[in-house]
């Protein structure tokens, strides 16, 4: 999921990373994307989300540059790469300025769409670049100082036509408390839509004390408990639960056809409770205060 798509597409089409840092000061997260809508129009775009507001600042498609091979995005005067970020960015709602630089990512096992990454027809195409890595560095968000020295990253990625029409995606990072390693969670269910048909699939991974646990459809899991707040999964010996506590939406633009008309609402710094359980002996029972957590649904739209 390193490698950039778009090159090739013609309409309909978008391209997304995620990017998410968290520290004991705040939480970031920036969406650089790329898009092209049904006419061909090619456009992109930066959105930018913390805690307590969201930006949407779109951007001419001649100040985008993506590399073919690696994760490096341009966007205007800032820069998206592995070693880490550089943010230049003056409107008149949002002045964004500094630099984070990135530890070395831990990616995931293989890659997280499993055989779906080889299906040509997928709505969305999901990916992650990075279950975890230590950050450090700050920015100035309209004055104010973020500083993430000590902090956490997580990086993921879609790209396809337009995101499902009904989700559930969540995700945090922490530090354990025994070992100090990097941990993280992330999941989401979707309608995935197959020809005339559809299901709820289901990707999960768990990265706890080094090791990823992985639970998907393809895998077997079987989806227990499906709610707006609330996530039961299991597969074989591993179970795991996701509640939203608390939450603080904002709104989000997201891609219906390649064209980001769509609306949806996601917090980055809300509380989640994950419990992971392996042969019904618990792992760990963690509530996160940094966790994203995003819902998708048109009818509610």
């Amino acid at each position: 999921m390193n490698h950039f798509y778009g090159f090739q597409k013609k309409h309909s089409y978008f391209e997304g990373w995620y990017l998410k840092h968290q520290s004991s000061h705040g939480t970031l997260a920036l969406i650089p994307a790329y898009h092209i809508n049904r006419c061909g129009k090619r456009s992109a775009s930066l959105q930018v989300i913390t805690e307590e507001k969201s930006y949407n600042i779109p951007f001419p498609v001649n100040q985008f540059y993506s590399a073919r091979d690696m994760f490096y995005v341009n966007l205007g005067e800032s820069v998206f790469s592995a070693q880490g970020i550089h943010l230049d960015i003056h409107t008149p709602k949002l002045t964004l300025t500094g630099d984070i630089t990135y530890g070395p990512f831990a990616p995931p096992d293989y890659d997280i769409m499993g055989p779906f990454h080889y299906v040509p027809f997928m709505q969305c195409h999901h990916g992650i670049l990075s279950l975890s890595h230590r950050i450090k560095g700050q920015v100035t968000l309209n004055g104010a100082v973020m500083d993430f020295g000590g902090g956490l990253g997580y990086i993921e990625k879609d790209r396809g036509s337009s995101f499902p029409s009904d989700y559930l995606w969540s995700q945090c990072s922490w530090a354990d408390k025994t070992t100090k390693t990097p941990c993280s969670i992330m999941v989401a269910l979707a309608n995935i839509p197959m020809g005339p048909a559809h299901f709820t699939g289901c990707i999960s991974s768990v990265y706890f004390h080094g090791k990823e646990y992985r639970l998907a459809t393809y895998l077997g899991v079987r989806i227990l408990k499906y709610t707006d707040r609330e996530v039961v999964i299991r597969q074989g010996k591993y179970t795991l639960h996701v509640n939203l506590i608390k939450e603080q939406p904002h709104c989000l633009a997201a891609p219906s056809y390649g064209s980001m008309t769509r609306t949806i609402r996601e917090s980055v710094g809300c509380q989640v409770r994950y419990r992971f359980y392996i042969k019904d002996k618990k792992v760990f029972d963690i509530l996160c205060r940094h966790a994203g957590f995003e819902r998708g649904d048109l009818a509610k739209e």
